[in-house]
């Protein structure tokens, strides 16, 4: 049998959602609380593969039970809350068929990048404090541009081990929360490893007047890493959200 866990978490102290090998992750620490409640090892696939010190406000990871054991789902999250770390927090347990795959059964994954513009303690921890002046019509219109282009080689960390760079991005634009905060909300069938922090830094440079549109389009094209801006600093990036 087959099971969805949706959950969230504050990526801070972790060196991203994957098992590694010198480092803690969200995928060990959860993969080790269902094995300890659930008493047989547990494997655990996540929707997607967040950075170190990257969250997420929903991620699911599916994992297989054998046999025709029962338990109550419900009492499950509830027990599963109260032995995970703090920083990570699970909303429900559902069963699903088997053909369901946490991360090739999605449709689509949203990611929220946060700014601001005014030093601000309260924002720090989770937000990128610019102090440019930033176009940000300019912004939106090179957000408007991704949709128009499928391959985003020009921002996949270099020597990732990715089949394709093809993505079908569907949204792209900032989106102002006060006189000094914004953020960019991204959609796309799938992400390239970096790839969310390596556009905003782009974008970032379309609002400097660094890129022009001209500029962007051929960053695209290129498709080379070197071309585009930096990579943005990770603890801004959150998986808003995923589609099944």
């Amino acid at each position: 049998m087959r099971y969805f866990v949706w959950f969230s978490y504050d990526g801070t102290a972790y060196h991203g959602w994957q098992i590694q090998p010198n480092g803690n992750s969200v995928q060990e620490e959860l993969q080790r609380t269902l094995s300890t409640l659930l008493r047989q090892e547990i494997s655990v696939t996540g929707a997607g593969r967040t950075d170190a010190g990257v969250h997420a406000r929903v991620m699911v990871a599916h994992f297989d039970l054998g046999g025709h054991e029962t338990f109550d789902m419900k009492d499950l999250a509830y027990k599963l809350n109260r032995i995970l770390p703090k920083d990570i927090a699970v909303e429900k347990v559902e069963p699903v068929s088997d053909e369901m795959h946490a991360r090739f059964s999605a449709t689509s994954r949203t990611y929220h990048y946060y700014i601001h513009t005014r030093k601000d303690p309260f924002r720090r921890a989770y937000s990128c404090e610019l102090h440019y002046e930033l176009d940000f019509e300019k912004m939106n219109e090179a957000g408007r541009i991704l949709t128009t282009y499928e391959d985003f080689g020009a921002f996949c960390k270099a020597h990732s081990d990715v089949k394709t760079t093809l993505c079908k991005v569907t949204k792209a634009a900032w989106i102002q929360t006060s006189d000094s905060s914004w953020y960019f909300e991204i959609t796309a069938n799938r992400f390239l490893r970096n790839m969310v922090r390596a556009v905003v830094g782009t974008l970032i440079d379309v609002g400097r007047g660094r890129l022009s549109l001209d500029d962007f389009r051929k960053v695209i094209e290129g498709k080379r890493r070197t071309e585009a801006g930096e990579s943005m600093p990770a603890n801004a990036l959150f998986l808003e959200n995923i589609t099944y």
